[in-house]
């Protein structure tokens, strides 16, 4: 509970390795998390080579952590592995769709997260990058990834050689709804996000976007709607190509 209420992004690494033994240990115990079906739908690849690092950083819009951290851990959503074993076993797979590319995310997910929960604890820092799922092909390409295997989150990690200040959270309130969902009224919205949009820090970044309110930082700059659409055809395409998705199904959706 101490490293889940103190924990923090970090985006800045000491120039130390992580030992193997230390990384693959945090791995293995990791694999007690929850998972579809005792499946373990998910594989992690480990990218400590220089020249690896520099492959993938392009597609994560070259943030300096990729290549500055001692390891970068992407974390593939996987129907591949029990594919084949079926296929071994004399099985029939029908793995190749939607459905099962979700449930390999959650999987995936699930065990991402507590493994960023056990290498904090550790005194490990971590960086979630969502740039992934924004430019899936390039990393497949640099990872050799097959059919049925698909990137969806990378860490960064690595020895904390900075001290960022806690970021700030949404109340409970706002984010549990008791029975059914209730919808938010402007008040309650006020109420919300109010603290939030009067931090120093929020309103900074208010102020270097040159915009009137944080909303419009993250609707105007950050997450654009042409943005959003760009990468969600990057994320289509990508499904096709690793066979979550077929051509026939992706024009019949649109």
């Amino acid at each position: 509970m101490t490293s889940l209420n103190s924990r923090k992004t970090i985006r800045k690494y000491q120039d130390k390795e992580v030992p193997s033994d230390l990384l693959n240990y945090l791995l293995s115990v990791s694999e007690c998390t929850q998972t579809m079906g005792n499946l373990q739908l998910y594989s992690v690849v480990s990218t400590t080579n220089a020249e690896n690092k520099a492959r993938l950083a392009p597609a994560h819009f070259n943030q300096p952590m990729v290549t500055q951290a001692p390891v970068v851990l992407t974390f593939c959503a996987d129907f591949n592995r029990t594919t084949q074993w079926t296929l071994h076993r004399k099985g029939n797979p029908g793995y190749n769709n939607f459905l099962s590319f979700l449930n390999a995310v959650s999987d995936t997910l699930l065990y991402c997260q507590t493994f960023c929960n056990m290498a904090e604890a550790q005194g490990l820092g971590c960086c979630y990058l969502g740039t992934t799922l924004y430019n899936p092909e390039p990393i497949i390409d640099v990872l050799n990834l097959p059919a049925l295997v698909m990137p969806v989150a990378t860490i960064t990690l690595g020895w904390p050689d900075e001290c960022p200040e806690l970021s700030d959270r949404l109340p409970l309130k706002s984010i549990l709804h008791e029975e059914t969902y209730q919808q938010y009224t402007s008040e309650a919205i006020d109420e919300y996000y109010c603290p939030k949009e009067d931090l120093e820090v929020n309103k900074n970044f208010v102020e270097i976007n040159k915009k009137e309110t944080l909303a419009q930082v993250f609707t105007d700059v950050r997450y654009t709607k042409e943005g959003n659409e760009v990468f969600s055809k990057n994320l289509l395409k990508a499904l096709v190509r690793q066979k979550f998705l077929s051509e026939k199904e992706l024009k019949e959706l649109f």
